[in-house]
C-alpha cells in the first residue's frame, strides 16, 4: 500500500534521493502532467545545489511536492485497495464484531483480506454494489 511515511526519513532529502524520484517521474510521465513549472523548476535547483536538504522550510515545500509525484505514481489498483477496500474492510469488521466475534478487527489489518474485498468489489456489476459512500458513512 502506499505509505507516506517515507517522507520523513533523511534518504528522501538527498541529493540521490531527489534525483531517484525525479527519473520516476519522467519516465512514467507524470513529471510534466502532474507538477507546475515551478515546482518542477524548485526540485531541479534543489538537485543541483545542495546535497543534504536541512532546512526546514525547504522540507516542507519538497515534501508536498514528493508527496504530489507519489501520489501520481500509485497504480489505480492500490489506490482502490487504500480508499475503497480498506473502508469496506472495516464495515464488515464491524458487522462481524457486532455478531460476536471478538477478534474481527484484525481482519482489516490483514492486507490479502482488503485487497480480496477490493477486487471482489471491482469485479460485482454496479446493479449489486452498495453505494461506497454509505459504507464510508456507515464505518465512521
Amino acid at each position: 500500500m502506499f505509505n507516506f511515511s517515507l517522507l520523513a526519513g533523511n534518504k528522501i532529502f538527498s541529493r540521490s534521493g531527489l534525483v531517484r524520484i525525479k527519473i520516476r517521474a519522467i519516465r512514467s510521465g507524470v513529471w510534466f502532467r502532474v507538477l507546475s513549472q515551478i515546482e518542477r523548476a524548485q526540485l531541479d535547483l534543489t538537485i543541483r545545489v545542495v546535497e543534504r536538504v536541512r532546512s526546514c522550510l525547504l522540507r516542507r515545500l519538497l515534501a508536498s511536492i514528493v508527496r504530489k509525484i507519489l501520489e501520481a505514481l500509485e497504480s489505480p489498483i492500490r489506490r482502490l485497495i487504500r480508499e475503497i477496500g480498506a473502508a469496506l474492510a472495516r464495515r464488515l469488521c464491524a458487522a462481524a464484531e457486532r455478531m460476536g466475534c471478538k477478534k474481527a478487527w484484525k481482519w482489516a489489518e490483514d492486507k490479502g483480506f482488503v485487497q480480496f474485498l477490493t477486487i471482489t468489489y471491482m469485479n460485482t456489476h454496479r446493479l449489486y454494489r452498495m453505494p461506497i459512500e454509505n459504507a464510508l458513512q456507515s464505518t465512521l
